[in-house]
Order: C-alpha cells, then structure tokens, then sequence
C-alpha cells in the first residue's frame, strides 16, 4: 500500500497519483496554481483515491464559487456511488465524510470531522490546510488558531511543510488578537519561505489591526516579487496594500491598484477578487468618493455571475456594488431572492443561517445607508456588530461594515453612538488617521474646536509619517 511523506496509509493509490498529490498539497500550502492541475492529475491517475477524490472536492469549494462547487458535488457522488468504505482507511473515510459534508452545505460538520482528523493524525497536511480555510470561511478565530496550533508540536522543526504551517497559526494567532506573538511566528515563516503568501498575509494583518499601515506598506514593497503575482493570494494581497495606502491617504495609489491588480479588463470575475474590489470601492464611498465609472464595471461583474444563495458573505459585497453603481434595483431584489430562499428550510445548509442572521440584515443596513435612512442602517447594525464573524472573512474585511455603522451614525446625528464606537476604534488603534479624523469630525460638530484641531492635527501627522517613509 501507497504511503504519503508523512507516512500515512492511502489506498487505490498508486506511485504515480501518490506522487501528484504531494504535489499538489504542496502548491495548496503555497497557493499555487499548480495544485489544480496536479489535483486533476492524481485523479486522473488514481480515480478510485479517496485522497485525490477529496482533495478534487475541497479544490472546488476553496474559491466560494457556486458553480465549481455544483460540478464538484455531481462528480464526486459519481466517486461516492462505487466507493467501498470497508476498504479504506479510518483517516480516508473522514476526509470524504468531510468533503461530502461541505458539498452538502454543511461547512461547521466539515470543520468538525477535519478537526477531530487532525486529533487523530495531526500530521495530515490536507486535512489542516482544508481545516484551516473552513474556520476562515466560518469567522472561527479559535479555532483559527487551535487548529493548527494544536498540531504543531508533532511536526519536525526540519520538516519543509513545518514552515507554512506556522505562517498558517501566525493568521490565526492574529485573528484572535495575539498580534505581537502573530508577527513574530509569521516573520519566522516567511524568513523560512520567503513566497509564503500566506505567512506574508498573516503579518500584514497584524499591521493592519495595529493601525501600522507605514509599516505594512514597507513590509510589502519590500517582497513585491514574493507575493504580488503567480499565486491564488496576490489579488487579496494587493487589497492589503490598497487598503494601507488608502489609510495614508494615497487614494489615487488605492484606485492605481484596483485598476491593475484588483478588477482590470481581463479579470475572470471570479468572487474573491470581486469582494476585495467591492471592499475597497466601498471604503471610498464612505469617505464621499463614488468614481462611478469603477462601480459600474464592478456591478456589471456581479450581475454576470448569476450567483444564488451560496455564501452570505459573497452576496453583502455583490451589494455594496450594486449600490456604488446606483443599482438600488438590483440590490433590492438579490435580498428578495435570499429572503425568498430562506422561506424555505434548508436543514443542515450553513448558508441558511449565515444569510438569515448577518447576510439579509447587513444587505438591508447598506441599502438603507445608501438611500439616506442612516437610524434604519444604524438599527440593523448595531445587533450584529459582534456577532458579523459569523458569516465568515477576517477583522479587516468586516471593517467595511463597521464603518459603515459609524458614518451612518454620523450621518444620522447619532453622536453618541459615534463617540463611543470611534472611541473603542482609538483605543485599539491609535495610530490610524481615519479614527483621528472622525474625532475632529465629532468634536467640530459639538462645538469643541480645539479638540478637533487636535483631532485633525494629529490625523495628518500620521498620514505625513506614512508617506515620508
């Protein structure tokens, strides 16, 4: 019987496939496009795999795309159809249990088994990294982080796959606020593998919820050829550094890089990319800037893909483009589609919750900011705003609706409200000029004017500190 690098038993898997899947785990730690060719060619070689079968699963669901995912599920029932149980291993009936479980809708059940494989085998590097993206996808910053976490002291110091793995706890680490210990394990990682997109992400998040963004600019500039092309990470990767030059003020560095990197004419519309370009267009907005001609081309994307109710966190940012083009149409009636949708019971589709709780709320909350009804956004908002984890994404992509709340709050003379939250935003991040600006925004409108020149003075000090760098 066939062995993996890590010594696991795989059956109907011979040499050849054996020797595609550790590939293709390998470019899947890395975010390569080779694993979905090397995938492709360890089913190919290996069609009865239950290893390559599941990895071909998890490969088809990883992008959120709605379509892949439908193509995935129908070949692997026909996988599923002939697949002897008794013949395979422990380890290879969770892994399909697992991948038949999120084909199914059921991404928290998925998470669990891979979890409890992870128990079992904690050196099952496919079953860490698929594990991994599930608690991201999920909001589960715990488990984020435990996940790996709790393997890591079975791996070898030595061992080539130790390093991803770190940049892996390094993102989670971070997700959970441990952001000094997060950067140091996530250097660690990239210093081990200067291409770890995924470790290089990790640390530019610390930046990020540390209001370092001078910091993260420099960290990035300083890999441009590690992480800004050839990989599945460098679309994301680049909305970082957007996001950073947007906090130093450098808006037209921001729009430079949406129109080269995030949503240019040759982008293939795939769902990630489009909900950074969303997020990022978003955030304009907010400030006053609709650059239209932009959010056209961004709603015309989403129109396009025709998407049902697949992934929550997909349709808010399908939304907020609409809204951006002034497609309030086609806003309202994607939230009629999911209301619809949620009429009917849909048991164990993880999806069904995710948009009831957070995806329709937070859809109405931009709709209703969008058209001026900010006491309307505000009331929608304010009960989600610790639960917005649950539909999935990191704390730097949420952001987009927590200030959402804020300038609703703003907008509707909710002063109050927006005093408190800027005040929670400055405590955690004091070096951020959006905090500071929306200070003196505050004080001006109370009449405390040399606060607000406090405020604002303080604002462009570090927004001139990040550009002299």
């Amino acid at each position: 019987m066939t062995s993996d690098r890590q010594g696991h038993a795989m059956t109907d898997t011979g040499e050849e496939a054996a020797g595609h899947l550790e590939r293709a785990w390998d470019a899947l730690l890395f975010f390569r496009p080779e694993m979905v060719e090397a995938s492709a060619a360890a089913v190919g070689a290996a069609p009865r795999s239950p290893l390559a079968q599941s990895l071909a699963a998890y490969l088809g669901l990883l992008g959120t795309e709605e379509k892949e995912a439908a193509e995935a599920r129908e070949r692997f029932d026909r996988f599923r159809s002939g697949f002897d149980r008794t013949a395979a291993t422990p380890r290879e009936r969770a892994h399909v249990d697992a991948a038949s479980a999120w084909l199914a809708g059921d991404i928290h059940h998925a998470g669990r088994v891979l979890g409890e494989l992870t128990v079992a085998h904690p050196r099952d590097v496919m079953a860490l990294a698929v594990g991994h993206q599930i608690d991201f996808f999920t909001g589960d910053a715990v488990r984020l982080r435990d996940r790996v976490g709790g393997a890591l002291s079975a791996w070898d110091p030595t061992d080539p796959r130790r390093g991803p793995l770190t940049g892996m706890y390094a993102f989670g680490l971070e997700e959970s606020g441990h952001y000094d210990r997060a950067e140091d394990v996530g250097l660690a990682a990239v210093e081990a593998n200067p291409h770890d997109v995924w470790a290089i992400h990790a640390v530019v998040h610390t930046y990020e919820m540390r209001g370092r963004f001078a910091d993260g600019i420099a960290f990035l500039d300083a890999r441009t050829k590690a992480w800004a092309s050839g990989n599945f990470m460098s679309v994301h990767n680049w909305w970082h550094y957007a996001v950073f030059a947007l906090e130093a003020g450098d808006t037209e560095r921001a729009l430079e890089i949406h129109d080269t990197a995030l949503h240019t004419p040759e982008s293939q519309g795939y769902a990630l990319e489009l909900v950074d370009a969303s997020a990022l267009l978003w955030r304009l907005l907010l400030a006053g800037d609709r650059r239209t001609a932009r959010w056209n081309a961004l709603a015309d994307a989403w129109a396009a893909r025709r998407d049902g109710p697949f992934y929550a966190f997909n349709d808010v940012h399908a939304v907020m483009a609409y809204l951006g083009a002034e497609r309030l149409a086609d806003a309202e009636a994607l939230v009629r589609d999911r209301k619809a949708w949620l009429a009917t019971p849909h048991p164990g589709v993880a999806n069904h919750a995710m948009t009831d709780e957070i995806g329709v709320p937070v859809c109405r909350a931009l709709i209703a900011y969008a058209t001026g009804r900010y006491d309307q956004a505000v009331e929608l908002l304010m009960p989600l705003r610790y639960r917005l984890h649950t539909y999935g994404g990191s704390h730097a992509q949420r952001d987009a609706v927590q200030k959402t709340l804020i300038e609703a709050a703003l907008r509707g003379g909710r002063d109050d409200l927006a005093r408190t939250l800027v005040s929670e935003r400055l405590g955690l991040r004091p070096n951020s000029p959006y905090n500071w600006a929306t200070r003196a925004r505050l004080a001006e409108r109370s009449g405390h004017a040399a606060e607000a020149t406090m405020a604002r003075e303080r604002a462009r000090e570090l927004t001139s500190g990040a550009r002299a760098r």
